[in-house]
């Protein structure tokens, strides 16, 4: 398994709670949650001025890795997302 970092910005913080069913249920595992508080956009994304910014520590294998960015492309309450490969 690989670990990745996730950078993500949410309009709602009940969507946590599906995001992490969504790692679990690809057999993956969030090692790091880390909180980023509520910040102001530098312009509008989706009609939505600010958001909250997120950054977890994943471990997934890396044939389920495009199943979660398609899955993670389709929610509407994630505003942006970074995924990136650790080392």
């Amino acid at each position: 398994m690989s670990e990745y970092e996730f950078v993500f910005l949410l309009n709602a913080k009940e969507e946590l709670k599906t995001l992490k069913a969504l790692v679990s249920s690809l057999s993956g595992k969030v090692l790091e949650e880390k909180t980023l508080g509520k910040k102001n956009l530098a312009y509008p994304i989706k009609k939505q001025t600010s958001a909250d910014f997120y950054e977890w520590r994943l471990q997934l294998s890396k044939d389920k890795l495009s199943e979660f960015k398609k899955t993670v492309g389709f929610n509407e309450k994630l505003l942006r997302y970074l995924l990136l490969k650790s080392e």
